[in-house]
């Protein structure tokens, strides 16, 4: 059974896995044994998707990947939704992982619903990309959540305009923003950074000033 499942896993087909144990063990297994093994682990997926979750989140990484799959004989791309919680004990832990052709802000609501309808009453902050409509579907299903744009996927995208002999030194500029230890350092970082790349590269200046209130977050907690 676990060969069976780790060959699976792997994306191998049924009749690939009954090849494979052919020619390891010299046997014959049907293809509804094999499905009858498979079947098993995916009851127990469901179960896991479906399990209730904590009522409180102080943080929740909210993002998709993309990733190959097999349909009927075909290889596609398709968008794994992936959402992480830091629970009140500082731990991570996977509230869930969904399937779906394409990243888009609507798909992302009805996930936010769902990890509600699980349990979860509030999320103090959601570190998510920079995908058009994100902020407000967070906002129609937790209205007093902060959410903050995550920083690497700033970096990533500024990096992406940026030839390769300046990466380095822009990289540790805009460490310098985002490490700031309070807003007001972190603003003077900024408008330093303006100055010493806006002539070089503009779109990237341009890009942090505008999105400078999506890290406030990051900073915006009573001194005690």
């Amino acid at each position: 059974d676990d060969k069976i499942i780790a060959m699976y896993a792997r994306g191998m087909s049924v009749r690939d896995i009954q090849s494979e144990l052919e020619e390891i063990y010299g046997t014959n297994i049907s293809s509804g044994l094999i499905s009858n093994i498979t079947n098993e682990v995916y009851n127990e997926v469901v179960s896991w998707q479906n399990r209730p979750l904590d009522t409180i989140y102080p943080i929740v990484y909210l993002d998709a990947i993309r990733i190959k799959t097999r349909h009927e004989g075909h290889i596609l791309n398709k968008a794994v939704y992936l959402a992480i919680g830091i629970n009140t004990d500082g731990l991570k832990e996977v509230l869930g992982m969904w399937l779906a052709k394409t990243e888009g802000a609507k798909f992302w609501l009805s996930v936010l619903t769902e990890i509600k309808n699980r349990g979860v009453e509030d999320i103090f902050i959601a570190s998510v990309d920079g995908l058009k409509g994100f902020p407000d579907a967070i906002e129609t299903v937790y209205p007093n959540t902060q959410v903050q744009v995550c920083i690497v996927h700033m970096v990533r995208h500024s990096l992406r305009y940026v030839s390769w002999k300046d990466r380095k030194e822009m990289a540790a500029d805009l460490k310098s923003i985002y490490q700031a230890s309070t807003v007001s350092e972190a603003e003077e970082y900024l408008r330093r950074f303006s100055e010493k790349w806006d002539r070089t590269y503009p779109s990237v200046s341009k890009f942090w000033n505008a999105n400078w209130q999506g890290i406030i977050p990051l900073f915006d907690y009573p001194e005690e």
